[in-house]
C-alpha cells in the first residue's frame, strides 16, 4: 500500500514539474516556450508555444474526451493562422485563415459527410467578395457578391434542378431587373426593384405564357391585373372584380363592378391564386367563392331564412356564406345593418 502511494506521489510530482517547465513566462510577463492549458478538472484544453507572448506555430484545441476541435497554425506569430474546426467525432467542418482572431480570406464549411457545403470570402470579420453555396450532389446551388457586410453585385440562386433565379444587389437590396426561369427554361418572373423595394413592372408567366401584370410604387402595388380565358384573353384589373364563383374544374364566373359576368375556362384554383388576398376574402371555402372587400354590403336572408351575402353589385347566383364568411362580414361592422330579407 505505502508503495502505491508513493508512486501516485511521484507521478502528480513529475506531471507538476513537467506544467512547471512548460508553461513559462518571462521577466517581462510574456509567456515563452511550450504550453499546455489545463482546466479545473486537469482536463487539456490546448496545446501550443509561444515566443514573447506571442502564438507560434501550431496551436491545438480540445474536446473534453481529448479530440481535436480547433488547430491554428501561425504563418505570422500572433497575427495570422490557417485554421481548422472539428466536430467531436474529428470530422473538419471548416477551414480558413484568420487575420488578428478576424475570418480573412476564402474559408470552406463542410457537411458532416465530408461535402464542401459553402465557400465564403471575408475581410477582417466582415463578408467582403465571393459567396457560394453548394447543392448535396455539389452542383452550385447560390452565388452572391458581398461587400462591406451587405449583398452587393450579381445574385443567382437555383431552383429546383434546372430553374434558377438572378438579379442585382446594391448595398445590401435588390436594384434593377429581376428574372426567374422554371424547370423548363420558360420565364415565369421578372420584375424590377429600386432601393430594394419592388418598383415599376412587375410580371408573371404560367409556361411562359403572361398571366399576372403588376404595377408597383416603391414597395407598394398599385395594381395587378390578371389574365381572363373567357376564351379569348383578357387582362383585368382584380381592382375592377367583385367576386369570383367557381363552377366546377374549368369554369370561374367572374363578376366585374359594372355588373358584367365573365366566364373563364382555365383551372379555377389557377385563377384564385393570381388575384391574391390583398383585397379579397373568401366567403364559402367548400365552394371556394372570394369576394372583394370592397362589394361586400351584408348579410342577408333568403325565401328560407338562410343567410346570404349581399354585394354591390349582386351577382345572379346566391351566395351562402359558410361560419367563417359570416364571421368576416359581421368584422367588417355589419353588424349595426339590419338584416334584408331577399324575396
Amino acid at each position: 500500500m505505502n508503495k502505491t502511494i508513493l508512486l501516485l506521489a511521484a507521478a502528480m510530482l513529475l506531471t507538476t514539474m513537467t506544467a512547471t517547465a512548460q508553461n513559462q513566462i518571462d521577466k517581462q510577463g510574456r509567456r515563452q516556450g511550450h504550453w499546455v492549458r489545463l482546466d479545473k478538472d486537469g482536463t487539456k484544453i490546448y496545446e501550443g508555444d509561444f515566443l514573447d507572448g506571442k502564438e507560434t506555430g501550431t496551436f491545438t484545441y480540445f474536446y473534453p474526451d481529448g479530440t481535436v476541435r480547433m488547430r491554428n497554425v501561425y504563418t505570422e506569430p500572433g497575427v495570422r493562422c490557417e485554421h481548422e474546426a472539428f466536430d467531436e467525432q474529428g470530422r473538419l467542418l471548416a477551414r480558413g485563415q484568420y487575420d488578428r482572431r478576424n475570418r480573412d480570406g476564402r474559408w470552406q464549411f463542410f457537411a458532416e459527410d465530408g461535402r464542401l457545403v459553402k465557400e465564403a470570402d471575408y475581410r477582417m470579420g466582415v463578408k467582403d467578395g465571393l459567396h457560394v453555396i453548394y447543392t448535396t450532389k455539389g452542383d452550385t446551388a447560390e452565388v452572391t457578391h458581398w461587400r462591406d457586410n451587405h449583398r452587393n453585385g450579381r445574385w443567382w440562386k437555383r431552383i429546383g434542378t434546372n430553374g434558377y433565379i438572378t438579379g442585382t444587389y446594391v448595398n445590401g437590396g435588390l436594384e434593377g431587373r429581376l428574372v426567374e426561369y422554371d424547370e423548363q427554361g420558360l420565364l415565369c418572373r421578372e420584375g424590377n426593384y429600386k432601393d430594394g423595394l419592388k418598383h415599376g413592372s412587375y410580371r408573371y408567366f404560367e409556361g411562359g405564357k403572361l398571366t399576372i401584370d403588376e404595377r408597383w410604387e416603391h414597395g407598394m402595388m398599385a395594381d395587378r391585373r390578371i389574365r381572363l380565358l373567357t376564351p379569348n384573353e383578357e387582362f383585368v384589373s382584380i381592382h375592377d372584380i367583385a367576386c369570383l364563383a367557381p363552377q366546377g374544374r374549368g369554369k370561374v364566373v367572374v363578376v366585374l363592378n359594372n355588373g358584367t359576368h365573365k366566364t373563364t375556362i382555365e383551372d379555377p384554383e389557377l385563377v384564385l391564386d393570381r388575384i391574391g388576398d390583398e383585397l379579397f376574402d373568401c366567403a364559402n371555402r367548400k365552394s371556394r367563392i372570394m369576394v372583394a372587400r370592397h362589394a361586400v354590403q351584408g348579410i342577408g336572408k333568403d325565401k328560407e331564412g338562410r343567410d346570404i351575402l349581399l354585394l354591390e353589385p349582386q351577382p345572379d347566383f346566391t351566395i351562402f356564406p359558410d361560419e367563417d364568411g359570416i364571421k368576416m362580414v359581421r368584422s367588417r361592422h355589419f353588424d349595426d345593418e339590419p338584416a334584408l330579407d331577399r324575396k
